[in-house]
Order: structure tokens, then sequence, then C-alpha cells
């Protein structure tokens, strides 16, 4: 599949809405929220005025012709928050478009940003049974602590290549 990634444009950024909602993971055989569930207050925290905030960077991915998948980060406190000044995680991408190697490519490029920006690590949290802690795993990202549904995961930059 061809895709490029590339920094998400200002008029792009009402796209995180969908992306947060296609972040959210749904179990097999559960069904998904509606999506209004995007402007709960604990969700609203990684897309609210999003690129007001010099912590806030964005890659997207457009395969197609169109935007398919986002990665972004902000220094938030989120599920993964484990200190200030340590930007979190979130990303997705259109179902049709996953196990391609995308999500893996904008994981790597914000990596890279992030170490170029002068961060020392990142985190995020993700729920133990979604697929997606392998890859997070496979960039550089190591668990660092857990409660009952969730990894909490850290990825030390200075690793990064």
């Amino acid at each position: 599949m061809n895709y490029t990634i590339r920094k998400i444009r200002a008029d792009e950024y009402h796209l995180l809405d969908d992306f947060i909602y296609e972040a959210i993971f749904i179990p097999e055989g559960v069904e998904p929220p509606p999506k209004s569930i995007i402007h709960q207050p604990d969700l609203q925290v990684y897309i609210r005025n999003f690129g007001k905030e010099k912590d806030d960077i964005c890659f997207v991915a457009e395969a197609d012709g169109k935007v398919v998948g986002a990665v972004w980060v902000r220094d938030m406190k989120d599920y993964g928050h484990i200190a200030d000044g340590v930007p979190s995680f979130a990303i997705s991408l259109y179902q049709e478009y996953r196990n391609f190697g995308i999500g893996t490519k904008l994981m790597e490029t914000m990596l890279r940003e992030l170490k170029d920006r002068g961060y020392d690590k990142t985190s995020l949290a993700v729920q133990k049974a979604n697929y997606a802690v392998r890859m997070y795993r496979n960039v550089g990202f190591e668990i660092v602590d857990e409660n009952a549904e969730e990894y909490i995961m850290v990825c030390e930059l200075w690793t990064i290549e």
C-alpha cells in the first residue's frame, strides 16, 4: 500500500475527532460506544484546542488521497500521564488501513521527532487486550505500571536511532 507520513495541517485538526474515536479499543463481541463519547472530558483532553500548546505535535498518514491515520502527542493529564513535561501518545488508523505497517511508521516518525526536539521520554496507556501492545514494544516502549485493565508504557528516547 502506498502512503505518506506528514505533519498535520491546522485545517485538519478537526480530523482528530474521528481519530480519537477510532483509538477507542473495542474488545471482540462488544458493541462500540456512540460517537458522542468523544465529548467526555477524559477523551477531550486528547483533542480540545489541539495545536495551541508547544507540546502539541501530530503526524498523519495519507493514502488513496485521504488522511487514514494519525499519531499525536501532547503534555496532558491522560490515562498514560507519568509526569509533567512528558508527552503522552495517541494513535489510530481507520480499520481498513490497519496491519499494513502504517501505525508502526507513524510511531517511529513521532519518536524521532520527540527525540530531535530534546524530549527524554514519552508515555502512553493501552488496554492489556489491545493487539497494539506488541507494536508499542517493537518500537521501544516498555511497561512501567499497570492496573486491572491497562498497561502504562514508556519509551526512553535515547534508545531511538
